[in-house]
């Protein structure tokens, strides 16, 4: 399951825990998290594999922008000594607008900051290894490098057809983890309501539009919140098995595990129903 910054607020840390747990009774074998960073690393983390006992977690993704990677590679070394083995480092380069506007610094030659950033994980003073870390990766130089220096990639709102090219990119052994939004919901209208406001906002973003055109999507698919072609695509919905069906593509295309992120109206509430509904289709 893909968890997002509300799973990071103090303001609701109960109920993720309660839904951490609910997580793993169900069978679910990872969270994914929104990154976060800006105040340090995410307390968040320590408390959520407290909670539970199987149940990995990974971060996905904290900005490289956020914090120096000593600061990163002591909290993951802290993380490792407490859950051996349950927390898996993401890092990615983030987007030119949300830097410029929040990190108080400008956005410039962003795989030249993150091989340096790579390069300081491995000398830090406890180095974070290079199988316990996946880079956000979606254009093929950040793809070879999430092979070459990380255990591989979690790209975000992408289509099945970028899951098939990110996995000849990377080869057959690393780890191909895309995140992909769901809407369980067979009112078409309410449907293509939710997964619209959840698609205007990423396709305002340069790399993810940037990317869907290098798959052939059109500025026209990208404009008002995307086109029902695009967003049939990006985002599966409708009943249990057509959500089931959209996301067995992302398999079908060379995913390892879906980092499956369920939409609703509400998205300052956790979508427990449809975690449930999810695991009796995809868990059992």
């Amino acid at each position: 399951m893909w968890g997002g910054a509300f799973w990071l607020s103090r303001k609701v840390r109960e109920q993720a825990l309660d839904a951490a747990r609910e997580l793993e009774e169900l069978g679910y074998s990872r969270l994914w998290t929104s990154g976060g960073f800006k105040d340090g690393f995410p307390s968040v983390y320590g408390e959520l594999l407290a909670a539970t006992t199987t149940l990995e977690l990974a971060s996905g993704i904290i900005s490289i922008w956020h914090a120096d990677p000593e600061t990163t590679a002591a909290a993951v070394a802290d993380l490792e000594s407490r859950y051996p083995g349950r927390f898996l480092l993401g890092v990615g380069t983030s987007h030119a607008p949300v830097v410029d506007a929040r990190e108080n610094t400008s956005y410039t030659k962003p795989y030249s900051r993150m091989v340096e950033y790579l390069d300081g994980l491995d000398v830090a003073s406890t180095p974070v290894p290079t199988d316990r870390r996946v880079l956000a990766a979606l254009g093929p130089r950040m793809l070879k490098l999430s092979a070459e220096r990380a255990a591989g990639a979690h790209p975000y709102f992408v289509p099945p057809a970028h899951t098939a090219v990110a996995r000849e990119a990377l080869g057959s052994e690393p780890l191909l983890a895309p995140e992909v939004a769901v809407v369980l919901e067979t009112d078409e209208t309410v449907a293509r309501y939710i997964a619209r406001e959840y698609m205007r906002g990423y396709l305002a973003l340069p790399n993810y539009s940037n990317n869907l055109r290098r798959l052939g999507y059109t500025d026209e698919d990208l404009a008002d919140g995307g086109s029902d072609g695009l967003m049939d695509v990006l985002i599966p919905w409708g009943d249990l098995d057509s959500v089931v069906a959209g996301i067995e593509k992302h398999y079908a295309a060379g995913a390892d595990e879906v980092a499956i992120q369920v939409l609703t109206a509400d998205p300052f509430t956790f979508p427990s129903e449809g975690y449930r509904q999810l695991a009796s289709a995809l868990l059992s």
